[in-house]
């Protein structure tokens, strides 16, 4: 999809409705739990925010950004996932650290960057984050610039999520069991599967329906 055509796109989707769980979902295994508001509340989970960054590639076609973590000693260790983090006290609101966690992680000036859309909020089990995302467009082909919480960029074209065709499933171990079907996306060479794929789930319904 040409930029051009993606930015005509833009008040229709500020203005669309959610698919929410049923979106979400459709890219969890069915083992996954629907956990339940008074659950997730009772969990006392941390706060965190993600930037789902839409931009013209040099080609001026439009593409989102996915950055692969590295490897760690932690539970998202080489997962493939959104720009973001911890929400802090000091960013005031959720948009604030996504846009912080962004500049910091691949170095894409916040107010360069306009947000569109937020999308609903993910509950993430195995480290008891609940995760805001949130849409946002960049109006020129950025540079990135990524710090050491980054081991790669991997810029993605919209038209690939919007495909069927990218679509599959893999035998994962989860938090929750061993070796069972994940519903994920390949994506340039990745597979992209949990709640990043959940999120890029109800993306691609917001954009699908356009």
């Amino acid at each position: 999809m040409e930029f051009k055509s993606f930015l005509t796109l833009i008040s229709e989707i500020e203005s669309a409705k959610l698919g929410g769980l049923n979106s979400q979902f459709k890219m969890a295994p069915k083992e996954r739990k629907i956990f339940s508001q008074f659950h997730i509340d009772k969990q006392q989970p941390k706060k965190a925010a993600v930037l789902a960054l839409f931009y013209p590639n040099k080609n001026n076609e439009t593409c989102f950004l996915l950055i692969l973590r590295p490897n760690y000693k932690g539970i998202h260790a080489r997962q493939v996932s959104f720009p973001g983090g911890k929400y802090e006290e000091f960013d005031g609101d959720l948009k604030k650290t996504a846009l912080r966690e962004t500049f910091e992680e691949v170095g894409v000036k916040s107010e360069d960057i306009k947000i569109i859309k937020e999308m609903s909020e993910t509950f993430i089990p195995p480290s008891n984050f609940l995760v805001s995302p949130y849409v946002g467009v960049l109006q020129y082909t950025p540079i990135f610039k990524f710090n050491n919480e980054v081991e790669k960029i991997i810029e993605v074209k919209l038209l690939d999520l919007l495909s069927e065709n990218l679509v599959t499933s893999k035998k994962l171990t989860t938090s929750y069991m061993e070796k069972i079907n994940v519903p994920c996306y390949k994506l340039n060479g990745y597979t992209v599967w949990g709640a990043t794929a959940m999120m890029l789930s109800e993306i691609k319904d917001l954009l699908k329906v356009k």
